[in-house]
């Protein structure tokens, strides 16, 4: 089975993973305010040229176009509630054809963009109703692990991955922290490890927020905290607004660097996010697999 595959390959080594839909769909002509998502029906090559990009510079694991709309509460505001079931299926196919056997698929979803009780108006029972709902779609349509990833509440995402627990399928569950080392939520690092552990992630990380330079001791004080590999995944530096654009300035060899130390220290999956290309993830893997 792909899920024991994988469990055997993190035992065994490292993986890089490659992961910026949002950001490489942008240049094909997605357009602001428009979801990601609805290209893997409406524009199914762009993204499946996005996914083979990524095999072809080496990638170990590729992502499904699935983030945007992600869960029902989420897909809801973008209008998209009643064809949730068809965007996970036609992202994941998407993706499971280009990798072949060259590469994991990870399908991957996103917070519902709602604040949980007695913060916001989403009850517990609510966000757990979504969750679940999602983690039995995107198993049916069979990828190698549940990423659930760009989470800012430690409640909302051990939710989520009580839910994803119930596919039987691997569970990878990531975190995003500010410059100061904590989510927006005031989560740290250690308190991510030890309640995500116990809600029974496979995998726990950090992704999106920040470039490498801030995510490196955000990584190393999650490996210190649990015993569950991790996985690392910074955007390519730190987003800044050009002539009405946002660029990520961070160079394919700035990741690189990033990785490599990653690496040694343990780090079992490395990335990027936000900004970071094919380019950026075959410098990666040519500094990696050398």
């Amino acid at each position: 089975m792909a899920a024991q595959r994988l469990r055997e390959r993190l035992g065994r080594g490292f993986l890089i993973s490659g992961n910026a839909y949002g950001t490489a769909l942008e240049p094909m002509g997605l357009a602001p305010g428009q979801c990601p998502d609805l290209w893997n029906l409406e524009r199914p090559e762009a993204v499946a040229s996005v996914h083979r990009a990524y095999v072809e510079a080496g990638c170990d694991i590729i992502q499904s176009n699935t983030f945007a709309a992600g869960n029902p509460i989420s897909a809801a505001k973008w209008g998209l509630r009643e064809r949730l079931g068809e965007l996970i299926a036609a992202g994941v196919r998407l993706a499971k054809e280009a990798a072949k056997d060259r590469a994991f698929v990870f399908v991957t979803t996103s917070p519902t963009g709602a604040l949980l009780e007695p913060y916001g108006a989403l009850s517990p029972d609510a966000a757990r109703a979504a969750f679940e709902e999602q983690a039995q779609l995107a198993a049916a349509a069979q990828p190698d692990a549940l990423l659930y990833e760009t989470f800012f509440a430690i409640e909302e995402l051990e939710i989520a991955v009580r839910a994803a627990k119930a596919t039987g399928l691997p569970v990878v569950a990531t975190m995003t922290f500010d410059q100061g080392g904590r989510t927006s939520m005031g989560v740290s690092p250690q308190q991510a490890a030890r309640a995500l552990e116990a809600a029974g992630a496979d995998v726990i990380g950090a992704n999106c927020g920040t470039g490498p330079a801030a995510m490196e001791p955000v990584a190393l004080a999650l490996r210190e905290a649990t015993e569950r590999p991790v996985m690392a995944q910074p955007n390519a530096g730190m987003s800044r607004l050009v002539a009405g654009r946002t660029e990520f300035p961070g160079t394919p060899e700035e990741l690189a660097d990033f990785a490599e130390r990653m690496v040694a220290a343990g780090i079992k999956i490395v990335g990027g996010c936000c900004g970071t290309t094919p380019e950026h993830l075959r410098a990666v893997v040519k500094r990696l697999r050398r």
